[in-house]
């Protein structure tokens, strides 16, 4: 499989004085059709690693390869360039525009892009439909359905086919039920289309869609866990052995 993202021997470190070491020595490989989750506890790093293995922010040390060309020798405009045609991007906030239309929210990576009005709205409308939203496109985000403006969020990232899909605790603001519609949506375009997903959650149901679980704790990786062929029930029960650890030691001490 194409390699799309590598990044070796990570440290990212925060502050001057009193330094506070996020990420030590944190290496991982992303590659077309990979479904990748990071877990970990508060402050384990894992938001910081996702930020820097899309490129958002940059390591103190070690090297973020970007189709095999080292991200911080490319210059700033070709590394915003190389986010808005192979990177989409959704975040817990949504990041909706509230001044602008659920389809003038969904073309911005388009016309950033410069690709012309007719296809524009022809690709807009095609997603809005994949996604059930073709009812909102000319609504505003506050006229909308918290599940409406996840979809809305996922159909911006999802609308210029990108190789890869990052996302930041996606279901943080959704109930159960849209929670499992936007997974649905990644894991198809997952499988079908071969489009990498990269998320953090904290939810171990959630995680349980991965392909491959990064566990973190305090920067470093601590634990990885491969699907395989276990079926998604039985890769959740494997994750939430290993998400609660930390209790299970509690336990074990009294």
């Amino acid at each position: 499989m194409k390699n799309i993202i590598t990044a070796k021997d990570i440290i990212k470190v925060y502050g001057d004085e009193n330094k506070t070491r996020v990420l030590n020595n944190v290496s991982l490989e992303v590659n077309e059709g990979d479904f990748i989750c990071i877990m970990g506890p508060s402050g384990s790093g894992k938001s910081t690693f996702l930020n820097v293995l899309s490129t958002v922010d940059r390591p103190s040390k070690g090297v973020v390869k970007i189709n095999n060309q080292k991200v911080y020798e490319m210059t700033e405009s070709r590394v915003g360039e190389f986010r808005y045609e192979n990177i989409g991007f959704i975040f817990q906030d949504f990041n909706l525009i509230e001044s602008m239309t659920i389809r003038e929210n969904i073309s911005v990576p388009l016309m950033l892009a410069g690709v012309k009005a007719k296809e524009i709205r022809e690709r807009t409308d095609e997603i809005a439909k994949s996604l059930d939203i073709f009812e909102t496109l000319d609504k505003f985000p506050n006229e909308c359905s918290g599940g409406q403006r996840q979809r809305a969020a996922a159909a911006r990232a999802l609308v210029t086919n990108p190789k890869l899909i990052v996302a930041d605790e996606p279901t943080g603001s959704l109930d159960t039920k849209n929670s499992h519609e936007l997974l649905k949506i990644l894991e198809e375009r997952n499988i079908k289309n071969g489009t990498a997903i990269l998320m953090v959650t904290h939810d171990s149901m959630i995680a349980s869609y991965s392909r491959k679980l990064i566990f973190l704790r305090d920067g470093k990786i601590d634990e990885q866990l491969e699907r395989g062929e276990l079926t998604q029930k039985e890769f959740f029960y494997k994750i939430v052995d290993i998400a609660s650890k930390e209790s299970q030691s509690l336990f074990d001490k009294m």
